[in-house]
Order: C-alpha cells, then structure tokens, then sequence
C-alpha cells in the first residue's frame, strides 16, 4: 500500500509555525514510507478565506523546502484539491446517507439549535444533539422552509457506542458512548461542515495516514463513525501534541512571532527554521540537533514523536539561524541578504557592481547577526564615521601611542597596494618601529577606526573601508587630540 499523507489547511490567515509543523511531519513521513505527500486547501469558510492567504501559504511551503506531489496549483488524479472546487460531491455523499437513513434533514434555524443547546447545558446535560430532539424542532417547519425555497441543514445520526482510536502518536484513545451527539455534515448555505467534508476528501483522495494537531483528537470520533457509515477505509491517525510558549501556555502572538512570513521577514533561513521545526515534538535517533532536510527524510517516523507538548524557544531558533548564517557560503549570503540591503544601503545596480565588496564585508559580519534583518545596521560600521569619547582621546593621548598612529597614517598613505597582506605588514611595521606593545596598540586603533571595542577582523574592515576613508579617520582622531 502507497502511504499517502496530506496537509489540509485554511487560507483565512498566514502559515503559523505549527501548522508549518504538520505540514513538515506529514510531509517527512511520506517521503520516508516512499509514498506521496498531497496539499489541499480547506477553503469552505466563504467569509473569513481569500486568497492572499493561499497564495502567501503555497509560497511560504515552497520557501521552507516542502514540496507537494499533488494540489490546488498542480492537478493530480484525484482532484479538485480546493474543497470550494467540490461542492457538488458533498451534496452526493451527504444524500447517499440520507437514503441509506444515516442522516436526516433538519428544518430549524441556527438560533433555535442554538436555543436547544443553552437548554440542555441548562440541566447540566452534554450538550448533544439527538434525532427525536432536531426532528420535534422541525416538525412545524418543513412546508414553511420549502415555500422560501430555504434548504435545511443535514445532521448525521451518530451511532450510541464506544469507539477506540489507536492513535499513532497518542496510543489508544478511548471515546465513550455518549462522547458526542448528533452533528450536522451539510449547513442550510450548502456549504459541509468541517468533520464531513476531511472525510469525504481524505477517502477519495486515498489518504492513509492523517497526522495532525491533537486539537482535532475530539472531532476524530465523528470523523471514524462518518467512515464506518460510508464503508471507507480509515486512515490511520497520528495526533501531534501542542506547541507551547517558554510560559507553558499555548504559543500565541503574545509570545513574538508565530508565522512562517514574519520569520522570512526577520531573515531567518528557510533551513533553520524547518531544523527547528522538526525538532518541536520529534528528536533524531543520535540526538543531533542540525541536520538537512534529506536527513529528515531519511530518518523520521512517528515512534519518535512525543506524547508530550512541545515548548518553543526562539531563543534556540535564532541560535540555530546564526549557525545556518556562519555555515553558508559568501554566494549564498550575497543573494539572501538582497532584499534587506537594497535599497537601504545600495541601489540595485551598486548592490551587483559591489558583489565582491559585498560578500566580503557580509563574511567579515557574520559572526554578529543571528537575522538578516539586522544587517543594514550591522553594515554601518563601514560607512558611518566614528565619534570618541573625551575620556578616550585623554587616554590615548596619555598612553604615548599618537607617534605609532601618526607613523601609521605615513605607511599607508605610501602603500604601493592596497590589499590585506600589505596592510598587515605596515600595521606590524608600524608597531614595531614606534617600539609600542601590539596589545597596547591594536585594541585603542579598533576604536578609532570602528567606535566600537569589538566587531569584525580588524584587517579586513581596513581594507573594505578603503585607503582614503581609514586615512581620513585617523587624521580626524589625530586632530580632535
């Protein structure tokens, strides 16, 4: 049997970091098994979907590395893959239950079931839904409703019996007799409800394992009667456990960034964040914590998730994208670090005439940035002119150094080449012939020439800011002396 897995979300909102979790997890199983990973988009939700939402969610996929076999954007065999799409195929199966007496119409308005509802939680009772009860509400109702030409609502008639779920994550689940009511699969808009339509899609797009947030695990109930009832193959069922925020509640706005769009935006590697990811609930058989997509593919199953919640650090995450940022090489950094720079510090024709200037000033940074973002205010260093503390200029002009720095500005104003090489050496030869300590010298001279104490390789900030911009800084600082 081909294992086939899918993701199935809403585009009423952009792709939060736990739904980009499932999406993975799904997406690693199948590839594991060899099998095919499908994309539908649950879009059903008339007032709240648009499609931005869609649009932004497939791109956001895609940026992560996660690919589809079969979807809304490229066909398959078992489509439409928008649930919008099929429509007519709802109505289909939600009549074949009807005729088979599974399910019956329901001629009330939603305040009144509302009503019903607020009445049986009244006398501390489930508040579940029988057929004697929806039917009594309809009674008066029918030729009311057909005269409007208003359609009524189908609910499904839930079979009184103990259900068990064995869950691929979870374990055995256990659902009681009177764990749900009756339920409706189709709303008087013609639209299906949730429960019924994952059902009907899932079959018919024979998929065999559903793995997905544990807070679906209620509606699972509903779902294996509607598959018990149609006489469909039931999937199996791997429910993945919450994700929380460092204070144990669930990960909300409230704990920072939470959609895949706004890490982009941050400039966190797409890789970074899809290793963390996998890392939420699912720990690698030697307990490695980097590793690549292939990696996972390779090595990932469900008997390796855990029962328990997982807890996000962000602080962890933007460790993580600081490795990925150090590990890539100067080409790749170039092209990520494009949209954050221009047109903030080049223009679009500087940013490819300077592309060896460029990776090299990046390379020089890039043990100082965890985020991309944050590099246009890293990169000023280079253009912005230092300003010195009066503190800083009493104590150079205390500790004897003005003569070496004097005779620095003399070697490298008669430099015959301006390289990294030729500048270490008449950096060292000005050390040595001014006869001053190079661990008294090369610290104050970061200062002067950065207005920093700490930040990239001393030689090679020189030499990207330039002969003429380093030698008008030290002749500055030697003049405010």
């Amino acid at each position: 049997m081909e294992v086939r897995t899918r993701f199935a979300p809403s585009p009423t909102g952009y792709l939060h970091v736990g739904g980009a979790r499932t999406a993975l997890f799904s997406f690693l199983y199948a590839k594991k098994h060899g099998g095919k990973f499908i994309l539908r988009i649950e879009d059903t939700d008339l007032e709240r979907s648009e499609r931005i939402f869609e649009d932004q969610l497939i791109d956001d996929l895609r940026w992560l590395g996660i690919e589809w076999d079969e979807g809304p954007d490229i066909g398959g065999p078992y489509g439409p893959y928008r649930q919008s799409d099929r429509l007519e195929i709802y109505r289909k199966f939600a009549q074949r239950l009807i005729d088979e007496g599974k399910a019956y119409e329901v001629y009330a308005e939603p305040e009144e079931i509302e009503k019903l509802r607020e009445e049986i939680l009244s006398k501390s009772q489930a508040p579940h839904y029988t057929r004697e009860m929806l039917e009594r509400l309809s009674a008066q109702k029918v030729d009311e409703y057909k005269k409007a030409g208003k359609k009524p609502a189908i609910y499904f008639d839930m079979p009184r019996k103990e259900w068990i779920l064995p869950d691929l994550v979870k374990g055995e689940v256990k659902f009681t007799e009177d764990s749900t009511g009756d339920f409706a699969i189709m709303r008087s808009s013609g639209l299906p409800t949730y429960n019924f339509a994952v059902v009907v899609d899932d079959a018919l797009m024979k998929i065999t394992h559903v793995i997905r947030g544990d807070d679906h695990l209620s509606n699972t109930v509903k779902q294996m009667a509607l598959y018990e009832a149609f006489n469909f193959d039931m999937p199996q069922f791997g429910h993945l456990s919450t994700i929380l925020g460092p204070d144990r509640t669930r990960l909300s706005k409230r704990h920072g960034s939470t959609s895949v769009g706004e890490y982009r935006k941050r400039g966190f590697l797409p890789e970074a964040l899809v290793n963390y990811l996998a890392l939420l609930g699912w720990s690698h058989p030697q307990q490695k914590e980097i590793m690549s997509m292939e990696e996972m593919k390779n090595l990932f199953d469900l008997d390796r998730v855990s029962k328990n919640p997982a807890v996000y650090d962000e602080k962890k995450l933007t460790w993580m994208n600081g490795k990925y940022i150090r590990e890539s090489s100067d080409e790749k950094l170039y092209e990520l670090a494009k949209p954050f720079i221009v047109p903030k510090l080049f223009s679009e024709e500087e940013y490819v005439s300077s592309k060896k200037w460029i990776e090299k000033a990046i390379n020089a940074l890039k043990n100082d940035f965890d985020e991309l973002s944050l590099l246009p205010e890293k990169m000023q260093i280079f253009f912005v002119k230092p300003v010195w503390e009066k503190e800083f200029l009493e104590s150079v002009k205390k500790s004897g150094l003005v003569i070496a720095y004097k005779l620095l500005v003399d070697l490298y104003e008669s430099l015959d080449e301006w390289s990294e090489e030729k500048i270490t050496e008449a950096t060292r030869k000005a050390v040595k012939e001014s006869k001053v300590k190079g661990s008294e010298f090369y610290h104050p001279l970061r200062k002067i020439l950065t207005g920093s104490e700490s930040g990239p390789d001393l030689v090679t900030f020189i030499f990207l800011v330039g002969r003429e911009n380093i030698i008008s800084r030290l002749r500055e600082f030697l003049e405010a002396l």
